[in-house]
């Protein structure tokens, strides 16, 4: 049982990590499309290139002309940050907790038919729109396996398997 609740925590800890990246990297947004701009990692004639160009701009002139409109980024960063603090629960009890993960995991799927309403009447292209439902697909997966794992947990623990009494639940 031991294993199970240690293979719940490390999941558990990449999925918050990965939460607090994905939060932090909203702040330098200007700077992180002009790096992958200089980086010449695109082919000139690349539609993405042509989107980060158009992207760059549009930050640019915002930044100079409605810089206020960048507070909602850095609303995005803390909503990141916040629900990656609801996750110290799942590490800390996680069948006390499993609704968290359940929540989750019906937020990345929310995160597709969002995207494909959203990205299409914000003109967003095509494959920037994927790549946003990637960020759901991909968040699916570590917790698909918390899951898996904290059923288990669950199982074991409702068997009487475990005698003793503790907090890791």
């Amino acid at each position: 049982m031991s294993k199970l609740f240690k293979q719940i925590r490390i999941l558990t800890l990449l999925f918050i990590i990965a939460l607090v990246i994905s939060g932090i990297t909203v702040f330098p947004l200007y700077s992180e499309i002009k790096w992958i701009q200089e980086a010449n990692i695109l082919s000139e004639d690349s539609a993405v290139r042509a989107w980060l160009i158009k992207v760059s701009e549009g930050i640019s002139q915002t930044q100079k002309q409605f810089p206020f409109l960048f507070y909602g980024f850095d609303w995005l960063a803390f909503a990141h940050l916040v629900i990656a603090v609801l996750f110290i629960g799942v590490y800390q009890h996680p069948l006390r907790n499993r609704w968290i993960v359940q929540w989750a995991m019906i937020s990345c799927v929310a995160v597709l038919p969002l995207a494909f309403f959203a990205g299409t009447v914000r003109g967003i292209p095509f494959f920037h729109i994927l790549i946003d439902c990637s960020f759901g697909v991909t968040g699916l997966i570590p917790l698909y396996f918390i899951r898996i794992k904290i059923n288990k947990l669950k199982k074991y623990r409702s068997n009487g398997r475990s005698n003793r009494s503790t907090d890791q639940d």
